[in-house]
């Protein structure tokens, strides 16, 4: 049996946010991929660094690791859009039927 969770407003809300959640992280991973100077202030950097070569070898993990979390949260957003979805679906078919 397949229970009802939310309503038709709450999961339409939820496919409208999940869709928005999944372009922008997925377009935030790809500008931190590419290393987008714009978001070099929203790495995780620590203060004093000895040489270049080790800030720069910081600011590259930063930018690598920003970029796979922006994509694991889109995942997530992906599981929240088949949930609404389905929830969409769900009530849209027993208004239907009724």
């Amino acid at each position: 049996m397949v229970c009802k969770l939310c309503g038709p407003k709450l999961s339409l809300c939820g496919l409208v946010l999940s869709v928005w959640g999944i372009i922008q992280l997925t377009l935030m991973g790809v500008f931190y991929y590419i290393k987008a100077v714009a978001l070099l202030e929203d790495l995780p950097l620590e203060e004093g660094h000895h040489t270049i070569e080790e800030f720069i070898g910081q600011v590259e993990a930063g930018y690598t690791q920003n970029a796979y979390n922006c994509w694991i949260a889109a995942l997530l957003y992906v599981i929240t859009l088949v949930v609404s979805g389905h929830q969409f679906w769900l009530n849209n078919r027993s208004s239907v039927s009724m």
